[in-house]
């Protein structure tokens, strides 16, 4: 009998030993004073600087979210952009504490890398851009075309695919990053330019002529893009992907930036739980009570993001369509907070 107590004795101790040891992100970051987020090198909607340095974008609004959740102010984060191929790397050695980066969330992603993904804060999928001038009306017009690409994407592998499928010759010439690629179309090095649909309608932005170019009507794949963690901090890990779906679950809520704090007085049993007037499930992340409200009031809900970043407030003017909530017509989705 004292055999099996010191033995479950010290089963508990170790599991709280590792959970100790494996919840440092959080007083990391706490004892910097700010957030390292990881972010594109300049994808207008989703991350890009303006002239000063100040970054925006759907992604962004993800890293200003976990530092409003965190400090109340959501410009305590420091935005490190990273190339396709860098940003795993960045993340895995702890040069950022999350990644926010416009990445697809695929089993390999999955299993390793030594990452997990927070969720999905962007149904997309891979598309094609050409020049009006092709007179092409459909990917399927696109036999023997050359194609530029971005390495160390899952562009290239949906590019052959798509391709073998429906018999179709194609030269694929690659790039390390995304501007190189999006010049070497412009200029006519290639007939075609493809990437996520969201990032063919930001790069086209950034044409002399934007008209000039058209994204053709096929999708290729499912990209669900959202943030990344490392393994081995599981608080961590719960804090992002619940200040995602806290700005789902807000919109879904109807609680926006203008009417929070009319909001935060409800006696409604589910508005005291997500304010925290009720309960203490923000200190359960290990957040404050006052978590959510912190959130909305720095950045918004997720429909409000969506609109300012990449939807019918902003220059890409992009539908929600997939992105719109699940109870209004779309997959976008989050666990109560309950």
């Amino acid at each position: 009998m004292k055999r099996v107590s010191l033995v479950l004795t010290l089963a508990v101790a170790a599991a709280v030993s590792t959970q100790a040891a494996s919840a440092q992100t959080l007083k990391t970051i706490k004892d910097r004073g700010q957030l390292s987020c990881g972010v594109s090198q300049g994808l207008p909607g989703f991350s890009s600087p303006d002239d000063k340095g100040n970054w925006t974008g759907l992604d962004v609004d993800i890293c200003r979210a976990i530092a409003a959740a965190i400090f109340n102010d959501p410009t305590k984060v420091k935005y490190v952009p990273l190339s396709a191929k860098d940003r795993f790397t960045a993340l895995q050695s702890g040069e950022i504490d999350v990644l926010s980066r416009n990445t697809t969330w695929t089993l390999s992603r999955d299993t390793s890398l030594g990452a997990n993904f927070a969720g999905v804060n962007y149904y997309d999928g891979q598309g094609f851009l050409v020049k009006k001038s092709l007179k092409v009306n459909s990917a399927l017009e696109l036999n023997s075309a050359s194609v530029c690409v971005q390495t160390g994407t899952t562009t290239e592998q949906n590019l052959a695919d798509y391709f073998k499928s429906n018999n179709m010759k194609y030269e694929v010439i690659a790039f390390a990053n995304d501007d190189e690629a999006i010049k070497a179309y412009e200029s006519g090095r290639c007939d075609v330019f493809t990437t996520d649909v969201s990032g063919l309608y930001a790069e086209r932005l950034k044409f002399a002529n934007p008209a000039e170019h058209v994204v053709l009507p096929e999708v290729i794949s499912k990209e669900p893009l959202g943030p990344m963690v490392r393994h081995g901090d599981d608080q961590w890990f719960d804090i992002v992907k619940w200040v995602l779906f806290a700005m789902v679950d807000a919109e879904e809520l109807g609680i926006t930036q203008k009417n929070l704090d009319d909001m935060a007085k409800s006696d409604k049993p589910e508005l005291k739980r997500v304010f925290g007037t009720d309960g203490n499930l923000g200190e359960q992340l290990g957040l404050t009570k006052d978590w959510v409200f912190r959130i909305v009031k720095g950045v918004g809900n997720y429909g409000e993001a969506f609109d300012r970043n990449v939807g019918a407030g902003s220059k890409l003017g992009i539908a929600r369509g997939l992105n719109q909530l699940w109870n209004k017509g779309g997959i976008q989705y989050a666990p109560p907070i309950r």
